[in-house]
């Protein structure tokens, strides 16, 4: 039973990897403009740019996951 609700929450396919990805931008820019307000000039646009590139870079660590689960996956059924 517990095994079936664990496997709703494993990434599988890159479709399923963009949604997350998209999901977490849509909260980081949320989070950005907040900052924005929060702290006008310079550090409110840094704090902004820190959130959106914390996206970029746990985006391709997924897809890399993602490929390396695959081959993986691929190896163990070849042998």
């Amino acid at each position: 039973m517990f095994r079936k609700i664990g496997r709703l929450f494993v990434i599988k396919t890159r479709w399923e990897a963009y949604l997350i990805i998209y999901a977490l931008a849509l909260g980081a820019t949320t989070r950005g403009a907040a900052y924005i307000e929060q702290f006008p000039g310079w550090g409110g646009k840094l704090l902004f740019l820190a959130c959106t590139g914390a996206v970029f870079l746990a985006g391709a660590k997924i897809l890399d996951c993602l490929k390396y689960e695959a081959k993986e996956r691929e190896a163990e059924t070849q042998a």
